[in-house]
């Protein structure tokens, strides 16, 4: 079995990489960046094509380019985190729309594509797959509007279909942009104070190793097929979150709460229902 892997040299690709040479597959990798690729552990166990969104062909058979795949995991997505640029719905959504339907158009199979919760838009609680979407930022609206897409395409093409919906996730080389990265970085700097936001706000997080296994075992099953929360169902505050990470590394740092205002694109208290995670997990 022939698998597809975009974005390969990415934060979450690097961990289905790595996860993926745990199985007996054989592993195509692409990304834009082939000397970034060549510095991974994984490099010389897989097949590397590269790929450059800017330069897609129409013409291209990319399902030939990539020695007929017979599951794709597309991870790539640019333009991160900066959620708010009109570039996701304007750059990255026609790319990623031309490349899977020339994909499929020319014979695969099988589609998993990460998403996003922020596709739920403003919504709290604890958010179902049934759920209809109401994307606010471009990020959002562009991984939705992908997603909608491909249900589309369906209708004249057959194959099957996993979006992985992902919540919030971390571990070693997320972006320095992120919550725990700028805590590491703070305390490696010695600071005495780190500045956030109120942290009262509710999320979903699993450590970015469990995604990676999420993501290879919704691709590689064929049981449970549609829109699939990658979560932990486990709500947790942000600021307790941060108390906890703090504990377990046996670090301290005064936490200036509130230095930072909530985001406008994401509701206050949220997480997902794991129930059609658990049955694509562990149904036979």
């Amino acid at each position: 079995m022939k698998i597809l892997v975009t974005g390969a040299t990415g934060f979450i690709g690097n961990y289905v990489m790595n996860e993926l040479l745990k199985h007996d597959v054989e592993i195509i990798a692409t990304s834009s960046n082939e000397e970034k690729a060549k510095q991974q552990a994984w490099f010389e166990d897989v097949r590397y094509i590269p790929f450059n969104f800017n330069q897609f062909d129409p013409l291209i058979n990319y399902f030939l380019y990539f020695n007929r795949p017979d599951i794709i995991i597309h991870l790539a997505w640019e333009g991160l985190p900066n959620y708010k640029s009109s570039f996701h719905t304007e750059i990255n959504l026609p790319g990623h729309k031309a490349l899977l339907e020339n994909l499929i158009r020319h014979g695969l199979k099988s589609v998993a594509v990460t998403g996003t919760c922020l596709e739920y838009g403003m919504q709290e609680g604890c958010l179902s797959e049934d759920m209809q979407t109401y994307p606010s930022s471009c990020y959002a609206i562009a991984k939705d509007e992908l997603r909608k897409y491909l249900e589309e395409l369906q209708q004249q093409y057959s194959f099957s279909l996993k979006w992985v919906r992902l919540f919030y996730m971390f571990g070693k080389w997320q972006s320095p942009n992120s919550l725990l990265s700028q805590l590491d970085k703070a305390l490696q700097n010695g600071d005495t104070v780190f500045n956030m936001s109120g942290g009262e706000q509710t999320r979903d997080y699993l450590p970015v190793t469990t995604v990676a296994e999420i993501i290879v075992k919704l691709a590689l099953q064929r049981r449970v097929e549609g829109i699939i929360n990658c979560c932990s169902g486990k709500p947790v505050s942000v600021k307790d979150f941060v108390e906890n990470y703090l504990h377990e590394i046996g670090k301290t740092i005064k936490l200036n709460l509130g230095y930072y205002p909530y985001t406008d694109y994401e509701p206050m208290h949220f997480w997902g229902s794991t129930k059609k995670l658990n049955k694509a997990l562990t149904e036979k």
